[in-house]
């Protein structure tokens, strides 16, 4: 490295290239600092942040009010397990359970142990409440699902290359094809104890359900006694333009997953919530974590609701996820054949790129040489999920650019 000058970005590229593992494909820029919903590298090169850390960083990089509550708690105290009692996780939850419309929540870190909570939970409910015979349990899980990457979880993923090289998986799991009811009722059975869905499947491509669909499923659960639990871990928290994806559809599932935009853009929280009679079978020892409902946590994702429901960011998705999607619309008028479908609810929108027309990676690689952030998924969307604090300024701008890159690629 060159010491007047300083580390550029390929010198970063090479350290990670050298030192981390090969689980990680990034896009080719390296990001030195961010403020709200713009991004610069080592350079000074400047970016508008259309991805938002899927979900992540909802509020905006570096959002004024929670450097202030984290750096206020850090002055305090920030871990201390859970061994104890402290000042800022009641609170939170109280808050969390408040907006969410649940009686109890279970914190944790990141999204896939909020997940691993919820399928921790509906087995025990199964034995101890609907009385299925112990270790029998089923979950229904959807074809094409994204839940999380450990080892159960990638188990019943129906995506080969996540599983690839993992197994033994462990039994308990059965799949339906996602917005088909019919297919639920195929797989279900006694045995079966919850259906653990996504409302849109954002890894498979930003894939919203028929309408009805989660309606339908809700009034099945119920007569056959079947716990839904809803992961929002993507979707929830303002980003589909509701607080949670669920309200779209008028129903309330059994149990809801949280995570992403729950910890603020500056640290991993995640949430698992549910009414008593569910949550209610877990006991002193039966689970647990370090670092989850940790204080600094706790005060940050307190601020954080508070920021959503203050500064009205729900609203700002659902007043400007149908603009970002007309003017994507607009851009897929023009680029056809290239542009195959544009498909999204509030500010997460993902663009299906025809692969015999072109390549999505190669057009996220342009776009990202123009200053605009996004990322594929199976090698055929481009996903756009910007804060929730984005201006129709910079939509345009980043819309714009992208209807470049995409009648470049027409013409090529």
């Amino acid at each position: 490295m060159d010491s007047q000058a300083g580390p550029g970005s390929g010198d970063y590229v090479a350290l990670e290239a050298r030192h981390g593992a090969r689980n990680y494909q990034p896009v080719p820029v390296v990001v030195d600092r961010a403020l709200d919903c713009l991004v610069w590298d080592v350079e000074g090169r400047e970016y508008i942040d259309m991805m938002g850390a899927y979900s992540a960083v909802s509020h905006g990089h570096l959002h004024p009010r929670l450097v202030a509550a984290a750096r206020a708690q850090l002055e305090r105290v920030a871990v201390t397990s859970r061994a104890y009692y402290g000042t800022t996780l009641g609170p939170f939850l109280a808050r969390l359970c408040s907006l969410a419309g649940f009686e109890r929540a279970l914190p944790m870190n990141t999204g896939a142990e909020a997940v691993e909570t919820a399928i921790k939970c509906a087995r025990r409910w199964g034995y101890r409440v609907k009385g299925i015979p112990d270790g029998q349990a089923v979950i229904l899980v959807a074809r094409g699902n994204f839940h999380g990457r450990t080892s159960t979880i990638v188990g019943f993923s129906s995506e080969p290359s996540y599983r690839d090289g993992f197994g033994p998986f462990a039994p308990g799991f059965r799949h339906f094809d996602f917005g088909d009811m019919a297919s639920v009722r195929a797989a279900a059975g006694p045995d079966t104890c919850a259906v653990l869905v996504e409302p849109i499947q954002g890894e498979a491509g930003v894939i919203v359900p028929p309408p009805g669909f989660f309606r339908e499923l809700r009034e099945w659960c119920t007569r056959e006694r079947v716990l839904l639990i809803d992961d929002e871990v993507q979707a929830g928290l303002g980003r589909t333009g509701r607080w949670f994806a669920f309200e779209h559809e008028g129903m309330r599932p059994d149990a809801l997953v949280l995570g992403k935009a729950l910890g603020g853009g500056l640290l991993p929280v995640s949430a698992f919530l549910a009414d008593e009679p569910v949550m209610g079978v877990f006991d002193p020892g039966s689970h647990g974590s370090t670092f989850g409902g940790n204080a600094l946590a706790a005060a940050v994702a307190l601020e954080g609701l508070r920021v959503l429901q203050e500064e009205r960011l729900v609203e700002r998705a659902a007043e400007l996820g149908p603009y970002l999607m007309g003017r994507l619309k607009d851009v897929q008028r023009a680029a056809r054949p290239l542009i195959r479908d544009v498909r999204g609810r509030g500010l997460w929108v993902g663009v299906d790129i025809d692969p015999a027309q072109g390549s999505a990676r190669r057009l996220v690689e342009q776009l990202a040489q123009r200053g605009v952030l996004s990322k594929e998924t199976h090698e055929t969307v481009i996903r756009f999920a910007p804060p929730l604090t984005i201006t129709p300024a910079l939509i345009d701008r980043a819309v714009d650019i992208f209807r470049q890159v995409a009648l470049q690629a027409i013409r090529r």
